[in-house]
């Protein structure tokens, strides 16, 4: 698992490729070093998923094959669906976010908060209003809150290239987005997916993640559970109320639109973890004790959680 720095205005210059190179890349090549000639199943959520996508699609177009699988968390790699953050996105718009992260080097915690909440407006703003402000009822605290609280900033470069190059520009989705300096394209990438939407995703809206079947030339399973962008992914079992779709589309299956694919997905009850648990496993060796951590110049840097986790 990648714990991802805070960055400071000493960062503004990291972009997309570095956190390609420095993120995605370097851990395989850790994971190679220690455990060699042993594959990957590689998981991205959200932004992570994206990145994960485009790693993904280099590796296979310069015949990387240590990704053994994908799975993609409510993540998006076509963006011309991207539901209401349509609304608050436009070349003015990211003109003017530019303008911002240009004085300070990076995108606010609180900037880029305000803008999800307003998708959600109504959950997120003025129910909390009214019951902590006008009733003084304040609700407890819970794990999952105290998590999606705890932001990060973005780097001035990384995010105007993501703002433009996938969000306006839709570059990766349409063969565009280049890779040291040759564009990649998804249909390259020959190792399964696993697909992650939730129903209300306000963030990755599920139609727009669902797209990643469009897009490739390799399985794909995609599955669809209650919840939001958070809740719906975090979702252990014994979770009340949770249920779920999932359908697989091989290599040579016809496609099939999103609203035609819930009518004949398979449905499931209560969490979909243990499908995504038996997907991994038809795709798994046979079961091995965990390495120790602290391989021979590997050793830990700090105890758990971290350094980065822990900073401002």
């Amino acid at each position: 698992m990648i714990s991802w720095k805070n960055p400071t205005k000493e960062d503004r210059e990291l972009g997309l490729e570095d956190y390609r190179q420095l993120g995605v890349m370097a851990a395989l090549g850790v994971v190679a070093a220690i455990m060699p000639h042993q594959k990957v199943h590689g998981v991205g959520y959200c932004l992570g998923g994206t990145l994960l996508s485009i790693a993904a699609a280099a590796m296979a177009r310069d015949g990387d094959e240590r990704l053994q699988s994908i799975t993609l968390l409510a993540a998006q790699q076509d963006f011309t669906e991207a539901g209401e953050l349509t609304l608050f996105m436009n070349e003015s718009q990211v003109h003017f976010l530019e303008d911002l992260m240009w004085s300070q080097g990076y995108l606010d915690t609180k900037q880029m908060a305000g803008a999800f909440q307003l998708l959600r407006s109504q959950d997120l703003i003025w129910s909390r209003m009214v019951q902590e402000y006008l009733l003084g009822e304040r609700a407890p605290m819970m794990d999952l809150m105290a998590w999606n609280a705890d932001a990060t900033r973005l780097p001035f470069r990384m995010h105007s290239e993501y703002l433009r190059q996938l969000f306006l520009n839709n570059d990766l989705a349409e063969g565009r987005f280049r890779v040291e300096g040759r564009p990649i394209a998804l249909t390259d990438i020959r190792a399964p997916i696993f697909a992650v939407g939730t129903e209300r995703d306000h963030v990755a809206p599920w139609r727009s993640a669902f797209k990643i079947q469009l897009l490739t030339d390799t399985d794909v399973t995609f599955l669809l559970t209650t919840g939001g962008h958070n809740a719906g992914i975090v979702s252990e079992p014994g979770h009340g109320g949770r249920s779920y779709r999932v359908l697989t589309k091989g290599a040579e299956d016809r496609y099939i639109a999103a609203d035609a694919w819930c009518s004949v997905a398979r449905k499931g009850d209560g969490s979909w973890w243990p499908e995504w648990i038996a997907w991994l496993g038809e795709r798994s060796g046979a079961p091995r004790l965990p390495l120790r951590m602290g391989a021979p110049g590997y050793e830990p840097l700090a105890d758990a959680p971290g350094q980065y986790v822990l900073q401002p």
